[in-house]
């Protein structure tokens, strides 16, 4: 199965709303990010025992491990989770960045330093959330 068709099926596999979501938010960071790398995370490690929700990510971006070592990611990601969706903007500095930009403005949402958590798309302002993600696009692009 090729990475687009793991992606379809992964959101095709969610309940509703949160599939109708999913594929809304798929759509929007395509828009923002139109020749971006995609990814698609199962969440299983190398022994098939899940460590995580799957998520599927856009853009590329290089880290800096603690030990010196570097590794290739994603810069926005989005998962299903037990209770909504969350969408992962990652690499800004600032961890009290978005919270502070955006966490007043987004409607019902959970904002930590790099993530936006929500139940559905309706509790939220998605001209924000397109906002937010756009803004840490542009700061964590070369």
């Amino acid at each position: 199965m090729n990475l687009h068709e793991q992606i379809k099926e992964y959101i095709a596999t969610q309940p509703e709303p949160k599939r109708s979501d999913m594929q809304e938010l798929h759509h929007i960071i395509l828009e923002l990010m139109p020749e971006c790398k995609l990814w698609f995370i199962d969440g299983k490690d190398e022994k098939g025992q899940t460590v995580s929700n799957p998520n599927i990510g856009y853009g590329f971006r290089t880290i800096q491990y603690a030990d010196g070592k570097t590794g290739d990611f994603y810069q926005i990601g989005i998962s299903a989770n037990t209770t909504g969706i969350s969408v992962y903007i990652l690499g800004i500095k600032d961890k009290k960045y978005l919270a502070q930009t955006y966490g007043q403005q987004l409607g019902k949402a959970n904002v930590t330093g790099y993530c936006i958590k929500f139940r559905t798309l309706k509790d939220i302002n998605k001209d924000i959330l397109a906002k937010a993600i756009r803004d840490g696009i542009e700061q964590t692009s070369p």
